[in-house]
Order: structure tokens, then C-alpha cells, then sequence
């Protein structure tokens, strides 16, 4: 089958997007995993240790499917600053309370699940990279688990300043999404 400059110019930008979107995923599952790791170097409630356990596994695979599609010099060079945000994101709340943890989760995830639906529609669309599309739609319907789980953990309604940090961990994730696609 010829393939026209048009349709050629097309597929190059969507592999030059998919990698950006790509390094994206893997400094957010690399930052997951570090959120995890934070909220279990400082918290002490039983239950929610038990839940971020749960969780740092399933963020370690995600971690590994993504690594699968990127070669090392793919991956951003920023690695380091998202272990460090992510630990912070998840240790800070868990000196506050539980109900912290649960929020900060919760909006993180939520984030997650609207990133990866996003990709994996303009995927879909284009009728391409099936197999990313497909990993991508598994760590997303494992993202939006987290999301639920940790919503229905929620006590009440958070207080004025746990709206404050959740409203600076979804910026700080959108931020994070938009230099890792690039640097």
C-alpha cells in the first residue's frame, strides 16, 4: 500500500506525540510509585498502610508496561525531580491524617484517569498503537479503582485547606505532565 507525504506527515506526528505522552506516563507511574512509598515511610494508620501497599504494587507493574514502550534515553530526564515530588506528595498529607492521604489520592487519580482517557482516545481515533492502547486503557481502569477506593475511604467533607493541597497536587500534576512530555 503507498502511503501519501499526507498520511506519512500524519503518522510522524503521532509518534512524535505518542513518545512524548509516553515519557508523560512513565515520570507520573514513576512519581505513583514514589507517592506510595512516601505515604508508607510516614504514616502509621494500619488501614491506609495496607491500602498504599496494595496500590505501590499495582503502580510498580503499571511502572514496568510503560518502561516496556520507551528506551532509556526516551524516558525523562527528570526522573529524579519526580521521585522526589512524588514522596513529598505522599508524605506530607500522611503527617496531617488519613483522611489526607485519602484526598490527596483520590485527587491524584483522578488526574490519572482523565490523562490516560485522553490518550487513549485520540489513540483510539487514529486506529493505531493497539497494544499501547490497550495497556494504557488497563493501567487507567486500575487508576480509576485507586480513585474510587480511596473516595469511598474518605471521611466527610476535607477541610478548606485540604481543598487548598489537593487543588496544588492537581496543578503540580498537570505541571509535571507538561515539562515530562518534553524534558
Amino acid at each position: 500500500m503507498h502511503k501519501t507525504n499526507s498520511s506519512v506527515q500524519i503518522d510522524n506526528q503521532l509518534t512524535k506525540w505518542l513518545e512524548g505522552e509516553l515519557r508523560s506516563d512513565h515520570a507520573g507511574e514513576t512519581g505513583a510509585v514514589w507517592i506510595y512509598r512516601g505515604i508508607l515511610a510516614t504514616c502509621t494508620d494500619p488501614g491506609v498502610r495496607d491500602f498504599a501497599q496494595q496500590h505501590l504494587e499495582t503502580e510498580k507493574q503499571h511502572l514496568k508496561l510503560i518502561e516496556a514502550f520507551l528506551h532509556r534515553d526516551q524516558r525523562s530526564w527528570l526522573l529524579p525531580l519526580w521521585r522526589v515530588a512524588g514522596f513529598l506528595t505522599g508524605a506530607l498529607p500522611s503527617i496531617f491524617s488519613s483522611n489526607a492521604v485519602l484526598a490527596t489520592v483520590s485527587t491524584a487519580e483522578t488526574f490519572v484517569v482523565s490523562h490516560y482517557m485522553a490518550q487513549i482516545g485520540r489513540l483510539q481515533s487514529h486506529n493505531s498503537h493497539n497494544n499501547i492502547c490497550r495497556v494504557l486503557q488497563s493501567c487507567c481502569d486500575d487508576e480509576a479503582k485507586h480513585e474510587s477506593e480511596a473516595s469511598n475511604l474518605l471521611n466527610g467533607r476535607p477541610s478548606f485547606f485540604l481543598r487548598v493541597w489537593c487543588a496544588l497536587v492537581s496543578s503540580g500534576s498537570n505541571l509535571a505532565v507538561k515539562c515530562a512530555r518534553v524534558i
